[in-house]
């Protein structure tokens, strides 16, 4: 795997704006917007558009705004909206101003009644499926509809009363009437409206008309006075018909719309379909869960705003289509977590340890310092008694060559504590180990004798003082790279991609764990409180191992 350099060079967007601001090109304003539709949660994908439309705006002293395109109602909610407002505010942006597309639904009317005012659009009767059918095909003209020609005044009455709430769902549809026989079937002559008798999270029951996404866009972009309008390639083909919009109504702003590759990011998709399916269907815990590519997942899972802004800087912005690996996004977030998590021991698989030669009662209060760039987040102290727990897997009764962990009659040192030698393992009736009796060294306290070297170093917790833990280990969702490629994308969802540990034991320090910080367990990886955690039992979530398994 290739980790892209910190710093993308500067991409085409960036050359394209320097060239408008060296001409007082839009009187050398810049001005952006993000206008997501709030029909589900933002995913990483969402993340790239936020960075590079409000990064746009900060590089160049300009705005950037918020603008929720809520003109389909059916499938949008104030709880989509809370989330992405929550989102953009975690990954560190501010917006200039808030809007709504519903802002403009008045003036988006007055707008189409203009348009057939000028015989630029007409009410037409053809279903649905009708007008997929006159359209043509990429290779044969479409055919014009029969109500094409109506008569201006006719077109006008017909729309005041799909306000007014006079017909059916579908009954009809406003169209712009361009061209039936171009090349571009975006100008075929596009719905502009369609009749929805639904009632909207903002406006009510005021519209039972709503506006297509094209010809809201281009003109709410126009209302804002928006100088680059930033989306991804697949609207490129929708540029005339945003371009055509604002010529015919001669809007006093036009802005320029730019295309640029969307994030594909392997193990994942990013269709909100798909991911509302996996949601819904209960694949997955919810739009949050950790191994959603949603930004709330992300978050949940123990991302942090600056390791996904810095993926977004280190993929860049360019007009052709790849897969990036899901290598790079945990390169970041391991970059960010070794310099800025603070230090921790945790055991998932405990095995007891008794050590027969300390003092009963006896109880070390042992200060730890274990980052080695930021003293602040390993120095801790941590208890020390008879009674220690350690990792299953770090003793083995019959070591292979080379072991460096616990065996019988061989030293390690505990972290940050002794030398301890293995004198004793206790069986129970089955011939299962319960627990290990040995013997510590108490001149070795942070310090090797001379002449004396243990074998390895393994991290512990002492029993008395630990915390009980439920650590949950998150793999990738899917088990292929490209899973929209597969005919069916939950035919390969991951079985194993979440393992829960319910016995682990953690140190004390832990106990005042937050929500807001990460954690290096030592060996293990880096993890993060969630949200289920309670005082009597503490919930981890594993953000990343501590090097990339996959490779």
């Amino acid at each position: 795997m290739q980790i892209p350099q910190t710093t993308s060079p500067t991409h085409f967007i960036r050359q394209i704006i320097s060239n408008d601001l060296s001409t007082n090109k839009n009187n050398s304003n810049v001005a952006t917007r993000f206008p997501p539709e709030p029909n589900g949660y933002l995913h990483i994908g969402h993340a790239k558009s936020i960075c590079l439309n409000f990064g746009t705006a900060l590089e160049n002293n300009g705005t950037c705004n918020l603008r929720f395109d809520d003109t389909n109602p059916e499938k949008e909610s104030i709880e989509y909206m809370e989330s992405i407002k929550r989102d953009v505010a975690w990954l560190g942006f501010e917006w200039t101003e808030l809007r709504h597309a519903s802002d403009y639904f008045e003036q988006l009317y007055q707008y189409a009644v203009e348009l057939i005012q000028k015989g630029l659009a007409y009410v037409d009767s053809l279903s649905a499926e009708d007008i997929r059918l006159y359209r043509g095909t990429l290779t044969q003209a479409g055919k014009e509809s029969p109500d094409r020609n109506r008569s201006i005044t006719e077109n006008l009455d017909l729309f005041a009363r799909m306000r007014a709430g006079e017909f059916a769902d579908g009954q009809y549809v406003l169209r712009a009437k361009i061209d039936m026989a171009s090349p571009n079937m975006n100008m075929r002559d596009p719905a502009i409206y369609r009749i929805r008798s639904v009632h909207h999270q903002r406006t009510g029951d005021a519209w039972c008309i709503y506006p297509m996404y094209d010809y809201t866009h281009c003109i709410s972009d126009a209302i804002e006075n928006i100088t680059h309008s930033l989306c991804t390639l697949e609207f490129a083909d929708h540029r005339p018909l945003y371009d055509w919009v604002l010529e015919q109504l001669q809007t006093p702003c036009h802005p320029q719309q730019i295309e640029f590759a969307r994030l594909q990011l392997e193990y994942t998709i990013v269709s909100k379909r798909k991911l509302n399916q996996l949601v819904t269907e209960k694949h997955v815990s919810g739009w949050d869960d950790p191994r959603m590519p949603t930004i709330a997942g992300l978050r949940r899972a123990g991302f942090t705003s600056q390791s996904i802004k810095d993926f977004c800087e280190r993929i860049g912005i360019t007009k052709q289509n790849s897969w990036i690996e899901m290598g790079v996004l945990e390169y970041c977030i391991r970059e960010d977590l070794n310099v800025n998590a603070f230090r921790a021991m945790a055991v998932l698989e405990p095995l007891r340890v008794v050590i027969t030669n300390y003092p009963k009662d006896k109880i070390e209060n042992l200060e730890i310092s274990n980052h080695p760039q930021r003293e602040e987040l390993g120095k801790r102290i941590v208890p020390f008694s008879k009674t220690i727990l350690i990792e299953n897997d770090d003793f083995s009764e019959n070591p292979p060559a080379k072991y460096k962990r616990l065996s019988v009659g061989e030293e390690v040192r505990l972290r940050g504590s002794y030398v301890i030698c293995c004198d004793e393992v206790i069986k129970n009736a089955d011939g299962e180990i319960i627990e290990l009796h040995c013997s510590y060294d108490e001149n070795t306290l942070g310090k090797n004798p001379e002449g004396r070297k243990a074998k390895g170093v393994i991290h512990w917790v002492d029993e008395a003082s630990s915390h009980a833990a439920e650590i949950r280990l998150y793999d990738r969702l899917f088990t292929v790279p490209q899973p929209d490629n597969e005919e069916n994308f939950l035919d390969v969802v991951n079985p194993n991609s979440l393992q829960i540990l319910n016995s682990c034991r953690v140190e004390a320090s832990l106990k005042e764990a937050t929500l807001e910080h990460r954690y290096q367990f030592e060996r293990t990886g880096y993890f993060c409180l969630d949200s289920d955690s309670t005082s009597e039992k503490l919930v981890f979530n594993r953000t990343v191992t501590l090097r990339d398994s996959k490779e």
